[in-house]
């Protein structure tokens, strides 16, 4: 499918990778000064898949921040270090020393925030011949497959969102206190007005006001819903110079480790969002 902003004479082409989330943008050098027809046919596209890539791109530090500030402002990472002299940029990177690798498990980028941001965008340079794949699952979908009596249920309830067991246990040498924030457990997306299950399994740690119990069961069935369904799902696979841009407030998301001892590196930045509502 092939996207023209009225008026323009510049296009995009937007391919679907399946039919609930995920899609493919050719046609535009990210690291060029793009007009803004460009730009609004990516947001446009990015509001309806919720994730999209692109190949063949080529950034370094600087390229990629000026990239990011194209749709909103940046911000630094409350749970890891940014590369030095960069303050936005955070590293991503495995080889055959690693014991462990960012976004093994299904997340949303440091939903304990405040504030959690509104996207991500990654860039990697160095990717293995086989495996290093990241899925994608939409939370619009994860919300719209509940029952009725279960979104009732859910309707105005808070969950807690903890990063301290994620980072503590990563850098157990760092005496450091990370964000714990209580967020509704079904937000409306400020864009597209439509209403997305807001947990994850690696920070959402208890319901508000629920017996302890009877909220462990709960997320647990949450947890399971959202990220079993493959027709709610797109993966990715990676080559050399891949952009993947996906929004926190509407998707999680899971870096699959089935390439040890090979080599997966790159960099991203995060774009700042706001308080769910």
């Amino acid at each position: 499918m092939t996207i023209t902003s009225p008026g323009s004479e510049s296009t995009i082409t937007v391919k679907p990778m399946t039919g609930t989330i995920g899609a493919e943008i050719f046609g535009v050098d990210l690291q060029s000064d793009f007009g803004d027809d460009i730009l609004a046919q990516i947001k446009d596209a990015f509001a309806q898949y919720q994730v999209v890539f692109f190949r063949d791109q080529e950034f370094d530090y600087d390229s990629l921040a000026v990239l990011g500030r194209r749709f909103g402002e940046l911000v630094t990472h409350s749970g890891v270090s940014s590369v030095e002299g960069h303050p936005y940029i955070v590293a991503i990177h495995a080889d055959a020393d690693s014991k462990y690798v960012a976004g093994d498990g299904w997340h949303s980028d440091v939903s304990a925030d405040a504030a959690p941001p509104m996207g991500s965008i990654l860039y990697l340079h160095t990717v293995p011949e086989v495996g290093g794949d990241t899925s994608w699952v939409s939370m619009y979908q994860a919300y719209d497959s509940l029952s009725e009596p279960m979104k009732q249920y859910l309707e105005g309830k808070k969950a807690v969102h903890d990063a301290n067991p994620v980072y503590k246990r990563l850098f157990p040498d760092l005496d450091k206190t990370y964000p714990r924030t209580e967020h509704p457990m079904v937000r409306t997306h400020p864009v597209t007005g439509r209403k997305a299950l807001f947990v994850n399994p690696s920070y959402t740690t208890e319901i508000v006001g629920v017996d302890r119990l009877e909220s462990k069961h709960i997320l647990n069935y949450l947890f399971e819903h959202c990220t079993t369904d493959p027709g709610s799902q797109v993966r990715f696979r990676w080559e050399p110079g891949s952009v993947a841009f996906w929004d926190n407030r509407c998707t999680l998301h899971r870096a699959v480790w089935d390439y040890y001892p090979a080599v997966r590196s790159g960099f991203r930045v995060t774009i700042a969002g706001e308080v769910p509502v």
